[in-house]
């Protein structure tokens, strides 16, 4: 039942994806995927809807309006308030040799996971839109992927860190 439902629902949610994605400044695949989600949501908490296709296209709309609100929130960010200009020179010396360690963690991640990591650390602070743009995937599959990656970073950088103080 709920594999049939997702089938025939599957053209109709790509078709109204991509004519509302244009306007939310965002992509059709990010739209079906939340919309996906909205689905199996009501599923699991009242079953399927009673008008498949009028609740799909409400949904749709729904969440079009609410990426197009979150779009508008979005501000970049300002800088690193840690940067206050008045660290000592062995702080600094610390704080590049950090950055090199990081760096070089980063550069034997596997697959795309340096490209996303480094993007990410970027100082022009890109959006994730931008980001997904840049290594070519949907922007709902960022979240994920960087989750992916900074475990695998993680456990590059575990053996690296040393514990500062004891537990206990």
């Amino acid at each position: 039942m709920t594999h049939d439902l997702l089938v025939r629902l599957g053209p109709l949610l790509a078709a109204e994806a991509s004519a509302e994605a244009h306007a939310t400044g965002t992509e059709p695949a990010d739209l079906e995927q939340a919309v996906w989600l909205r689905l199996l949501e009501h599923l699991r908490a009242d079953g399927p809807p009673a008008d498949p296709h009028g609740w799909l296209r409400r949904a749709v709309r729904a969440e079009a309006r609410r990426t197009r609100r979150a779009h508008r929130r979005e501000r970049p960010y300002a800088g690193d308030p840690a940067d206050d200009g008045d660290r000592d020179p062995a702080q600094l010396a610390l704080a590049a040799a950090r950055g090199r360690a990081l760096r070089a963690a980063v550069r034997r991640l596997p697959g795309r996971c340096p490209r996303l990591i480094e993007a990410l650390l970027s100082p022009r602070d890109p959006t994730y839109r931008e980001i997904a743009g840049e290594l070519g995937i949907s922007q709902g599959s960022l979240g994920p992927e960087r989750s992916r990656c900074l475990g695998c970073l993680r456990r590059l950088l575990a053996p690296e860190v040393a514990a500062r103080t004891g537990r206990g």
